[in-house]
């Protein structure tokens, strides 16, 4: 029930040629109906027009088009084993050019209908791959699980896109592990900085807090009138830090960082991880209720030190000194 779409596909290898380029490829053959409902290829095309279901005809990744010096319109020779090992060839026009944000991926992608990719292979009526989009990332791993227990295991193979890419996973864990790093030390001076405030307050108003004790306030009615007074502070400072914020991080969401104009010898590096340097701010509005909400609880915390200086304060040396 949780499967929202269901994509079979076609995948293998073919040797592409045009003129007196050659290039090994990835040959994808897939329902283009399907496809674009699952990971919206028509919005990555940025020449040329979408597939349909019931032509022969390709579309080639940006990378692919520029190493071939191929354009719409041309035709692209492909060659490669098919079904039980027979002879697989075939000319195809290029109708569109696609870009991917892996620049591994754009390298080497070629797509075509299901019913083209099927005949080309000699593989009528068969697919290599049948992907399913999940409604809810929660129902994954049940989804899984049920397929599993449905399926035979001596002909299918029911993987996760972690299991089929570990390589991505530990990428992601990596990189992870240092944000987390980095906002603890963030944080760290963050609270640093909230504390030297309080603490100054504090010692300043010592003389206050003195003469109130004396006149008969209670000092937890005190501590609790100075924690409001700080906690509303914390709330102005936290909302004036998203206001601050948005016109900055809102004009990187419309112009993000691009890495291969600064040098680039730095977007080889960012390629050889499999994606673009090119780094969009988010405009996520859990991002900014996250951090507000941290910094409020460290604000909060930070809090406690007026209770324990009026919990132990002695009114008549505070007035003196």
């Amino acid at each position: 029930p949780s499967v929202q779409t269901l994509v079979p596909r076609i995948e293998s290898f073919a040797l592409a040629a045009y003129g007196h380029f050659t290039k090994g490829v990835l040959v994808v053959g897939t329902v283009p109906e399907r496809e674009e409902s699952m990971t919206q290829l028509s919005e990555k095309i940025v020449s040329g027009n979408y597939l349909e279901e019931n032509e022969a005809a390709v579309l080639i990744a940006e990378g692919i088009a520029s190493k071939m010096k191929i354009a719409v319109g041309d035709t692209l020779v492909l060659i490669s084993q098919g079904y039980h090992g027979v002879n697989a060839a075939g000319k195809y026009p290029v109708k569109g050019i696609v870009k991917f944000g892996s620049p591994e991926l754009n390298k080497q992608l070629v797509y075509l209908p299901l019913k083209a990719a099927q005949y080309f292979y000699g593989a009528e009526n068969l697919v290599t791959t049948v992907a399913l989009d999940i409604d809810q990332r929660d129902e994954v791993q049940a989804t899984v699980g049920t397929l599993k227990s449905q399926l035979p295991a001596e002909d299918f193979e029911v993987m996760m896109w972690q299991d089929m890419m570990p390589e991505l996973v530990e990428a992601r864990e990596l990189d992870t592990a240092g944000n987390y790093i980095i906002l603890l030390i963030l944080y760290v001076i963050i609270a640093f900085g909230i504390f030297g405030t309080i603490l100054m307050m504090t010692k300043e108003r010592q003389y206050e807090f003195g003469v109130l004790i004396a006149i008969g306030m209670s000092r937890w009615k005190l501590f609790f009138t100075v924690w409001i007074e700080i906690i509303f502070l914390g709330f102005l400072g936290a909302l004036a830090g998203i206001l601050a914020s948005l016109p900055i991080v809102y004009y990187f969401y419309l112009n993000p960082l691009d890495f291969s104009q600064m040098s680039e010898g730095l977007s080889s590096a960012y390629e050889k991880f499999g994606f673009e340097p090119i780094f969009p701010a988010s405009m996520d509005w859990e991002i900014f209720f996250n951090q507000a909400l941290f910094v409020f609880l460290i604000t909060s915390l930070m809090a406690l030190y007026p209770f324990f200086k009026i919990m132990n304060l002695q009114p008549i040396q505070a007035m003196r000194g």
